[in-house]
């Protein structure tokens, strides 16, 4: 490094600390999606160059403050999806994907070169607990913990923003993870992520790591604090919102919940659980949730992998009921059986589905929407036909001015 570059990084030391702090201190959960790359490790979630930046550019528009752009030294097409980011993504800081070693963090620089040094910025991560180390890395505590010294140091020469996540770290020895934290901190990261990389945590237990870890890291508040969650148990949305009720600062998801095995936090729900619920988190998502719903069909279509029916936020029942009580319910005021309108989150209105628990009100209202007679005895006709439909019976709107014409 030339004397100049020292001094430039000395400069900026008193800024950084202050952009961490205001951070810490601020209500705004910031956001850091994965999709493009933990989200794109889901079998057959392919994505091309192309494909990324149009992604990339509506979690931009979103709001999301961090992009998880791809692990440059693994592929070439990561690099080439990484480029064509750097320049077109300006709000959003972008980041490379890094083990623990200097070639990747030289492979995240070259393609990461040319975007703002605020907003680039290199996430490391090393396997520590007892399994990764034995098994995978065959390595001391001793030995992992110089690796992480040496490694961070080195990428903060290079990059402002430097990210550190002990792999596995939710099966790692509560001591040891503390001081792999402390030697991230101390070399240089500026936030340090906590990844339940299988997915086996619960609330409870997210909160009792994450208390502990600022308990047991003297550096800690020279850091911000990510949670990086896994779906395995079905609780990675749970344990997120844990995560920033414990003093998680970042949020690490991905659009749909998709990635390895069963997937990550879902964006969307982390999104929309936070709006809904300011008086339990008291933080601002920053989120723009009107969004989401074209967000997450724009991904589903381009990477393959379809959401259920029943998707929360954005799956296409989540709006369309047949319950005649709660269909009864919704025309008289549509707040009675909503959380919220689908205009929240950028869905159309609310769709009455006719089926056999469909009621004479919502008959009445889809017959007057048909132009067609919506009196007593052409609902009662039209419901009586409901009920004798034959399973899987698609009722649209043909089928339903056939029962109204029935003699």
């Amino acid at each position: 490094m030339s004397r100049l570059q020292q001094l430039k990084k000395v400069i900026a030391a008193p800024i950084k600390a202050a952009i961490i702090q205001h951070h810490r201190r601020g209500g705004a959960v910031l956001f850091s999606d994965t999709t493009l790359r933990d989200g794109e490790q889901m079998p057959g979630a392919t994505l091309d160059p192309d494909e990324k930046l149009r992604i990339a550019l509506a979690l931009e528009e979103a709001g999301v403050h961090s992009l998880d752009a791809g692990f440059p030294a693994s592929s070439e097409y990561d690099v080439a999806a990484i480029r064509k980011m750097v320049g077109r993504v300006r709000r959003c800081v972008l980041t490379g994907l890094c083990r623990t070693t200097t070639s990747d963090v030289d492979a995240a620089a070259a393609a990461l070169d040319g975007q703002p040094s605020h907003k680039r910025g290199v996430s490391l991560f090393i396997g520590t607990s007892p399994l990764h180390r034995e098994h995978k890395l065959r390595k001391s505590e001793a030995e992992i913990l110089d690796i992480i010294g040496e490694t961070v140091s080195y990428a903060a020469k290079q990059f402002d923003i430097v990210a550190f996540s002990p792999e596995d770290a939710s099966r790692t020895e509560l001591p040891f993870l503390c001081q792999c934290y402390e030697r991230a901190i101390r070399a240089g990261a500026t936030t340090v992520g906590f990844p339940d990389t299988v997915g086996v945590l619960t609330p409870a237990k997210v909160t009792r790591f994450l208390t502990a870890i600022q308990e047991g890291v003297p550096s800690i508040r020279k850091a911000l604090i990510a949670v990086h969650m896994h779906n395995d148990l079905g609780l990675a949305v749970a344990n997120t919102l844990a995560g920033l009720e414990a003093g998680a600062h970042v949020v690490q998801c991905t659009v749909n919940g998709i990635g390895e095995r069963a997937g990550n936090a879902s964006l969307e729900e982390v999104a929309m659980a936070i709006t809904l619920h300011p008086d339990q988190y008291q933080r601002t998502a920053k989120i723009n949730t009107t969004k989401l719903a074209p967000l997450c069909r724009m991904v589903s279509e381009l990477t393959g992998i379809s959401y259920a029916p029943n998707k929360p936020v954005v799956g296409p029942t989540v709006f369309a009921t047949e319950a005649g009580i709660h269909q009864d319910g919704l025309l008289k005021n549509l707040d009675t059986y909503l959380p919220y309108r689908p205009e929240v989150v950028g869905s159309s209105g609310v769709q009455f589905v006719l089926g056999r628990h469909s009621g004479r009100r919502a008959v009445a209202h889809r017959l007057s929407e048909l132009g067609l007679p919506s009196d007593d005895a052409t609902v009662t006709r039209v419901l009586e036909a409901l009920k004798f439909a034959p399973k899987g019976r698609m009722i649209d709107d043909n089928v339903v001015r056939e029962m109204a014409r029935a003699a």
